[in-house]
């Protein structure tokens, strides 16, 4: 059976958010996840679940520096989760777009979260996407070289 990253994305949220309600041990949360078979746990929920963990205070530096209207620990815990994984995406993965990374994210909030959620995380990844263009997009075109 073929896995969507977009299921993967689903699992590593779900196992991000309840590790932040919880603060239980993360190997503990893929253990319950796999017995009760709730979702996906697989090495690459696992890379995506333990990456976003590893960078979590450079991720929620970002998020607090683009969050205009909300202090980082005012920020809903679905929001919270729902953007250090797309960040973590358009930082460490070099093999998902950064436009897929926001996109699924928004995507996530909708699914999760209130309509504000969904205007908030595509604001903050907007702005954020907005001063750090990709490499290809600050490289000038052929014909300009």
């Amino acid at each position: 059976m073929q896995v969507l990253r977009r299921d993967v994305r689903d699992s590593a949220f779900k196992i991000l958010f309840e590790q932040l309600l919880r603060n239980d041990p993360v190997e503990e949360l893929y253990a319950i996840a796999e017995e009760i078979e709730d979702m996906i746990i697989n090495d690459s929920v696992k890379e995506m679940v333990n990456g976003t963990m590893a960078h979590l205070e450079e991720l929620d530096s970002i998020i607090g520096c683009y969050s205009k209207s909300r202090e980082l620990n005012r920020i809903p815990a679905v929001n919270r989760t729902i953007l250090r994984i797309a960040l973590f995406e358009i930082l460490y993965d070099a093999d998902t777009p950064r436009r897929a990374a926001i996109n699924e994210a928004v995507l996530l909030a909708k699914e999760y979260g209130y309509d504000t959620d969904v205007s908030f995380v595509n604001g903050v990844l907007g702005a954020y996407d907005k001063d750090h263009p990709t490499e290809d997009a600050a490289a000038p075109a052929a014909d300009e070289a």
